[in-house]
């Protein structure tokens, strides 16, 4: 009775030694599975790793997205064919009762459907092994997965043999626990290194010109994001209303801005994420059911396993969203989403840093134009002023002169008219270089300079909500630069405004029923430099200025810019 119980215990402390020598997780368990045969008699033997955790840590080993073999010896030809293909696709009965629960203990498989199907479909030689047993490995309530071992003509396990199984499946659970914390360790760290180098080129980002506005600065950190991690698809959602508008997605190394909408109360888990500012996993239908949301559907690739982490805006009461996924993962690991919630940080102080900037470049823009303009009424607007009283002083001097100094006096009125002519063109751009205060709303300033200009000018009004001060400084610009040109080419006293301010965007549309654009012209010419300037101002906004115009039919001009969300700070206004 002491020889089987000593072969036992030597067999359990020759596996306990295994598998503290390495801290390599395949090549250790290929080791304890060749000496657990070899101490049992055993021909072959196979592990099955189900862990999710674990399953993502090994993703570059190829393996059902539910599973993975991550060792195996002895095996017979017939599951070894095709690179051992039978052991990585499919499911089996042993899989099957240990995902239902139903496999606790070591048991006897009355046959392997492995096996099963092997001969069915005639893969190879089975070398006479049809049954195997089976034991689950686990380590507390945590299941990782089964080990199986076989030999040919054996279809029974003793309960001796069996307890020993089941000791050993044990030991090999402690130490896959082990693994697990130490590869999740080295995961961590070497994220977290990423993390920094990501940190870095983000902020260089959001303190460039180029990279200033925050719909660029989306693009740029998603492709930052594929450049210094390895997750396969990452996008970026930015709170607008009820909605969140997919901003940039970066998927296998190409970058796109979709801005696709999807719906708050159809985002699910995703709005989840945003709203317990904390990361949110999802994994096989969860993750898959996020692609058929509405526009999403051609923008994002189909996932199987995900992480969505908050991009917490200084401000806002609701927060972006940060996605990452892959498509053949069975779960992302939780150092993943604790990495993620760092990197929307980082981005949410980016983008915050380059509206803060480009506040300050509209400032220091503003500062430069008052600057200009208090020059110009100083010097040459004074000195306008002052050849103009002159020459109507000098033509009341020549009144009472002979009739032969007519043609001085002319000159005289000419100058007079010319000077004054310049004075007032001056003094509208001195106007236009520092405008009136807008208090009393867009609408309003543009219809008091349109009557500066003696135009008549009818407003009509949409829906309203306050502008950011670059949006308004823009689009006041663009409807003076409109009015003067109805001034001075249309041929017309009239001119129509008409107001939309939207959720997302705000458009102006300044028409009148003048003459238009002439039908014949010698040759194209370019741009007029009020157009290009037009043009110019929408575009730097990210918005769009079109110009309709039909021969003596009038001429339409419109400017659309893109609006921020709205939130508590910039509610419904003027």
């Amino acid at each position: 009775m002491k020889e089987p119980r000593v072969h036992e215990l030597l067999t359990l402390k020759t596996i306990a030694e295994a598998l503290n020598q390495s801290n390599e997780l395949s090549p250790m368990l290929n080791v304890v599975l060749k000496q657990l045969l070899e101490l049992t008699g055993l021909t072959a033997g196979w592990i099955f790793l189900c862990d999710p955790e674990m399953v993502h840590l090994l993703r570059g080993r190829s393996g059902h997205s539910g599973y993975i073999c991550v060792a195996d010896a002895g095996l017979p030809p017939a599951l070894q064919m095709n690179d051992k293909q039978p052991m990585r696709c499919g499911s089996c009965w042993c899989l099957d009762r240990f995902h239902s629960g139903r496999l606790q203990h070591a048991v006897n498989i009355l046959n392997c459907k492995r096996l099963e199907d092997a001969v069915a479909h005639e893969w190879g030689d089975t070398e006479g092994i049809t049954h195997h047993a089976t034991v689950p490995l686990r380590t507390g309530d945590r299941k990782i997965g089964v080990l199986n071992v076989a030999a040919p003509g054996k279809s029974h396990f003793t309960e001796e043999e069996l307890a020993l199984l089941q000791s050993v499946a044990l030991q090999i659970g402690g130490a896959v626990e082990r693994m697990r914390l130490y590869a999740g360790e080295q995961r961590r760290a070497e994220l977290f290194a990423r993390l920094g180098e990501f940190g870095r080129e983000l902020s260089a980002a959001a303190g460039a010109d180029a990279a200033a506005r925050p719909e660029r600065l989306y693009e740029r950190a998603a492709s930052l994001i594929g450049a210094h991690f390895d997750w396969p698809v990452a996008a970026l959602f930015e709170p607008d209303g009820d909605d969140f508008v997919l901003r940039a997605v970066c998927a296998d190394g190409c970058t796109t801005a979709p801005h696709a909408r999807l719906p708050r109360d159809a985002a699910g888990w995703l709005g989840r994420a945003a709203a317990a500012r904390r990361f949110v996993s999802a994994a096989g239908g969860d993750a898959a059911a996020l692609i058929s949301c509405g526009e999403l559907r051609p923008s994002l690739p189909p996932l199987s396993a995900a992480l969505a982490a908050p991009v917490p805006f200084a401000g806002q009461p609701g927060a972006g969203v940060l996605l990452v996924g892959d498509g053949n993962a069975g779960e992302l690991h939780r150092v993943d989403g604790e990495v993620l919630q760092a990197i929307g940080k980082h981005v949410a102080a980016a983008v915050e840093t380059a509206r803060l900037a480009e506040n300050r470049r509209e400032l220091a823009r503003m500062e430069e134009r008052h600057r200009l303009a208090r020059d110009l009424h100083d010097s040459v607007s004074q000195m306008l002023f002052s050849i103009s009283m002159t020459a109507k002083g000098v033509e009341s001097m020549l009144s009472g002169l002979p009739p032969d100094l007519d043609s001085s006096r002319s000159a005289v009125k000419d100058m007079q008219s010319l000077s004054h002519h310049a004075l007032k063109e001056m003094r509208s751009f001195i106007m236009q270089l520092r405008p009136q205060r807008l208090e009393g709303g867009l609408a309003t300033a543009l219809k008091a300079y349109g009557e500066k200009l003696n135009l008549t000018v009818h407003v009509r009004l949409g829906a309203l909500r306050e502008l950011p001060s670059a949006v308004e400084d823009a689009l006041w610009r663009i409807g003076q630069e409109a009015l003067n040109n109805v001034c001075k080419h249309a041929g017309t006293g009239e001119a129509d405004i008409w107001i939309e301010l939207s959720p997302d965007e705000a458009v102006l549309r300044i028409t009148d029923r003048g003459r238009g654009i002439a039908k014949r012209r010698p040759s194209p010419r370019r741009e007029s430099i009020g157009l290009s300037t037009m043009r110019e101002r929408a575009e730097a906004l990210g918005g769009q200025f079109t110009l309709t115009s039909a021969y003596r039919k009038g001429t339409q001009v419109q400017a659309v810019i893109p609006l921020p969300p709205l939130n508590e700070s910039n509610g419904l206004g003027r």
